[in-house]
């Protein structure tokens, strides 16, 4: 379960740094469909890593109690709803794309992105504190 764990949020890593590069080129259709795929990938990835994630919290690991009684887990969780939640406006528009582009977007999606990669570097800053057992209050 934690290789799958890693494998997914490495693999979601790799997706949002693609689409801060891609994000950086003039729009055009072709561009626009490797965002939505980029974007794809994305988000199996996020559903991937939350569904590991929560089996690993439940089931296969220290269980719920050490877990919720983790302040750097519960930072990472918020945090990985959050990032969720930003990422919710470049999906979007990245569909949206498919019927007529829309540049005035992009700038808009480059600071979502940005915020993106803050969440996820804090993420991972949560991950390695709770490797260490730093937060646990229990």
């Amino acid at each position: 379960m934690a290789f799958l764990h890693h494998a997914a949020a490495f693999t979601l890593v790799a997706a949002l740094a693609v689409e801060f590069v891609l994000i950086r080129d003039p729009l055009t259709p072709a561009l626009a469909r490797r965002l939505a795929r980029a974007d794809m990938v994305l988000g199996l990835s996020a559903t991937v890593l939350a569904v590991v994630g929560l089996l690993r919290v439940f089931y296969f690991e220290k269980g719920a109690a050490f877990y919720f009684h983790n302040a750097a887990f519960l930072a990472k969780l918020v945090l990985f709803i959050l990032v969720a939640l930003l990422s919710i406006y470049p999906t979007l528009k990245f569909l949206g794309w498919r019927k007529a582009l829309d540049p005035a977007a992009v700038p808009a999606i480059r600071r979502v992105l940005h915020l993106e990669l803050v969440g996820v570097a804090l993420i991972l800053l949560c991950a390695a504190l709770m490797a260490r057992g730093i937060g646990y209050f229990g």
